[in-house]
């Protein structure tokens, strides 16, 4: 069996691929209201455009999917077989682009706090780690 699709399939799967709102945001900002935390969402004034943000502590937070964003675990470190040459420049560029806007967002004094799609797992050390944020 093979998890190659043909190229119209893999289209419609590409397109249903949501870019806000995604379940791993909800479930952080659910966390976060829980803990009695007040936030904004992508706010486009600041660079990256932070998936959550509470201004009134300077923290901007970032949600991102292990895949897209290239992290170091199982899911991250995957590349599909198939147009390998595009996705290794794709995750590249994502990857380059957090690095900028992370800076950017630390250079005008913002903390920056990223939350990895993998970190859900453990819901309870999730919920610490923010708490941790918060105070």
């Amino acid at each position: 069996m093979t998890d190659v699709f043909d190229p119209e399939k893999r289209s419609a799967v590409m397109r249903r691929v949501k870019g806000r709102d995604t379940g791993p945001e909800k479930t952080v900002r659910r966390l976060l209201t829980a803990l009695g935390a007040r936030y904004r969402l992508h706010r486009k004034d600041l660079p990256g455009k932070p998936d959550i943000v509470m201004a009134g502590r300077r923290l901007a937070i970032f949600v991102h999917g292990c895949f897209w964003h290239g992290h170091d675990c199982a899911r991250g470190a995957r590349v599909p077989k198939a147009n390998r040459d595009y996705w290794l420049g794709k995750v590249g560029r994502n990857r380059e682009r957090d690095i900028a806007s992370r800076a950017a967002l630390e250079a005008s004094g913002w903390r920056v706090e990223t939350i990895w799609e993998c970190d859900l797992k453990d819901e309870a050390a999730l919920i610490a780690r923010l708490a941790g944020m918060l105070a």
